[in-house]
């Protein structure tokens, strides 16, 4: 029985295996920048609660908040941006960037374009990270289950 069920568990690993060998597109893994494990690196930008919060009317904070957006927004179309969103609750973690780009530099000049980051209400913590290349795949997707636009 150990046996049916080892080799068993072999042949669907082994099957597994083959049906991803066989999936693999060579020139969307290129256009993607995928290296030969499919992943691609990506620098992470985790959003932090700033300093200055508190020196803001809920008014002005609005404010902020919609040249926040719209940096989003502008750093997207760029193709820079990759993956915006906040996380749940409210502690001082606000969120995350993933952006396409090479070196922690360049990822510290776009986040310093945000408003909210001149203004003191977020900080930035960049981070080199090691991804999916299919993330890169994101801004086309991401319009077709879209059905109302986050302002």
């Amino acid at each position: 029985m150990k046996k049916t069920i080892f080799t068993l568990a072999f042949l669907v690993g082994f099957l597994g295996f083959s049906l991803a060998q066989e999936s693999y597109d060579e020139a969307l893994a290129k256009k993607l920048g995928a290296d030969d494990y499919g992943m691609r690196k990506y620098v992470m930008a985790f959003l932090i609660r700033g300093d200055r919060v508190s020196e803001y009317t809920s008014e002005q904070r609005s404010e902020i908040q919609a040249g926040h957006m719209a940096n989003i927004g502008r750093m997207a179309e760029m193709g820079k941006l990759i993956v915006a969103g906040p996380f749940f609750g409210n502690d001082d973690l606000r969120g995350i960037y993933i952006f396409d780009v090479q070196t922690l530099e360049e990822a510290k000049a776009l986040t310093e374009t945000d408003p909210a980051i001149q203004a003191g209400v977020l900080k930035m913590d960049l981070k080199e990270w090691y991804g999916s290349a299919a993330l890169m795949m994101l801004p086309e997707l991401y319009p077709k289950v879209t059905k109302t636009a986050i302002q």
